[in-house]
């Protein structure tokens, strides 16, 4: 069986499903072809559902311009479709004097991009809005805030099928090729298919290094090495200390073992950084002590008995352990000789938040 669509997109995540939404938006054919019997059964369901303000990234990356966008994309989405969200605010603490330089630094670093709403506050003034944190200081961001995940998938897959689209489920790509005129995919799963696209974009994730390197006519050096960081959730049981999000301060794998809360106000902690060389989301509840030490540092209150395990995600990252974090990756049609692919690898936070002006620097590329 063989079928002609104009735009393929491969993989049905969070970032995915944007933009296969934004381009059946623009008036495109667009099918979505998801590996799973789900949509968003990886990375997208396994975060801290966090609406990131954009402090931490170098100004002028990727990810600093497409979560400022993307934040305000993704607020507005929200309260027009009604998807389930609270802009709960974030506060980032230095829980030593020495820290406090950190800090200062990321109020200079959010100003460069564009972050221009956060507070500084003394541990007095932290004291008063959050009397079970310990810290010396803490920047407040009022623009940080949590949403339904899933519900949101489901409000950009509902927006795809309403203006055309169609989502293909337990449908991988196991093979293909590229020509300058087209994509040939071959998809397996229950009923085989062969695939011809004008434009294909690869979202699959975790997958997509393994996607790339199926098809034919994609350079060896066009796909970075993929790299696995697990990160556990924990949740606090019984009510929670905290009425915002609580960060330490950024290490050189992520943000730390820092305090999201979730719809209903409960706590959770995570994640931390495992680097792992299979996928794999069993969760490990030996590391209960290492949280505990981390998160004692700004709560000192915590009964570690009340802390119960909760879930591990994957973060698909493209450099390993020790090096500097890296932008996200979009290798449009010129890396691959022209043909009308393009890749996305290492799109990990804040890919959630930058989805829909992710999905828009993709989309104004297809029509190139």
């Amino acid at each position: 069986m063989s079928e002609h669509i104009d735009c393929v997109v491969i993989g049905a995540g969070v970032v995915g499903l944007a933009i296969a939404r934004e381009l059946a938006l623009r008036g495109r054919e667009v099918l979505v072809l998801e590996a799973e019997d789900a949509i968003g059964t990886g990375t997208s369901s396994r975060n801290s559902e966090v609406i990131h303000a954009g402090i931490y990234y170098p100004t002028g990356s990727l990810k600093a311009r497409l979560c400022v966008a993307g934040r305000e994309a993704l607020y507005r989405l929200c309260q027009e479709r009604h998807i389930a969200h609270r802009r709960i605010g974030k506060l980032i603490v230095a829980t030593s004097e020495e820290q406090t330089a950190t800090l200062k630094r990321y109020a200079a670093q959010a100003a460069g991009n564009g972050v221009d709403d956060l507070r500084w506050l003394t541990a007095a003034e932290v004291k008063q809005l959050e009397p079970e944190l310990r810290c010396v200081a803490a920047l407040l961001s009022p623009s940080t805030g949590i949403v339904d995940s899933h519900e949101l998938m489901l409000t950009l897959e509902a927006d795809l099928e309403a203006h055309g689209g169609a989502i293909a489920l337990g449908c991988p790509v196991v093979g293909g090729r590229l020509d300058e005129d087209g994509v040939t995919l071959h998809v397996g799963g229950r009923a085989p298919a062969t695939v011809r696209a004008g434009f294909v974009v690869n979202s699959a994730g975790l997958a997509a290094q393994a996607v790339s390197r199926c098809l034919e006519g994609i350079a060896p050096d066009a796909v970075p090495e993929r790299h696995l960081a697990k990160g556990h959730y924990f949740t606090l049981a019984g009510r929670s200390p905290f009425g915002r999000l609580v960060y330490p301060l950024a290490d050189s794998a992520g943000l730390g073992v820092h305090v999201t809360l979730d719809l209903q106000g409960r706590a959770r902690f995570g994640p931390d950084v495992q680097w792992v060389d299979e996928i794999d989301y069993d969760v490990d509840t030996s590391r209960r002590a290492a949280f505990a030490q981390a998160i004692r540092a700004y709560y000192p209150g915590l009964d570690e008995s009340r802390l119960q395990p909760a879930y591990a995600g994957i973060r698909p990252k493209i450099v390993g352990p020790g090096q500097p974090p890296a932008d996200f990756c979009v290798r449009d049609p010129a890396a691959h000789g022209g043909a009308p692919y393009l890749a996305l690898y290492g799109i990990e936070s804040p890919g959630l938040t930058a989805s829909l002006a992710l999905a828009r620097l993709v989309a104004d590329e297809s029509a190139v």
